[in-house]
């Protein structure tokens, strides 16, 4: 399955990347389930991301790597991949981008796209996670905003 995902804010590229950090993480974490954050080496390629999902009556862990990292002029990205998930996922592979707008001659403005594919067990439970995570992911767009907004 696939989500994709574009918001954008009024922060050069730069200045949005280096906004990339775990405080920036804490803060897109939706309400529920709860997270604790077990490890956050950064963005860049090798750094692993390592979460608890709390779910109240179990915990899961979920451990993503940066897979890969890029930067050029118009456009950096990240890619993380997970390698331990909860038990309803099978692949997760989240692709985060930041683009420089392309109409924008002052370099003032970039948009964030989280571009996420992710299989669970099952077909039919791919398609009943999507909603879920689609909330999860739209979620953040207005905390993207509001987050670059005070840089």
């Amino acid at each position: 399955m696939h989500l994709y995902f574009e918001t954008q804010v009024n922060q050069p590229i730069s200045r949005v990347w280096t906004g990339f950090n775990q405080a920036l993480f804490k803060e897109l974490n939706p309400p529920f389930p709860p997270v604790k954050i077990i490890r956050f080496d950064g963005c860049l390629q090798g750094d692993v991301v390592h979460i608890e999902l709390n779910f109240f009556v179990f915990r899961q862990d979920w451990i993503s790597l940066i897979v890969e990292q890029q930067t050029q002029v118009n456009e950096i990205f990240f890619v993380d991949q997970g390698t331990k998930l909860p038990f309803f996922l099978r692949y997760w592979q989240h692709r985060h981008r930041l683009l420089r707008t392309p109409t924008d001659v002052t370099g003032e403005q970039t948009i964030i796209i989280d571009d996420i594919t992710f299989r669970t067990p099952f077909l039919l439970t791919d398609y009943l996670l999507y909603p879920i995570l689609w909330l999860q992911f739209a979620y953040r767009k207005p905390i993207y905003r509001r987050w670059f907004s005070r840089l």
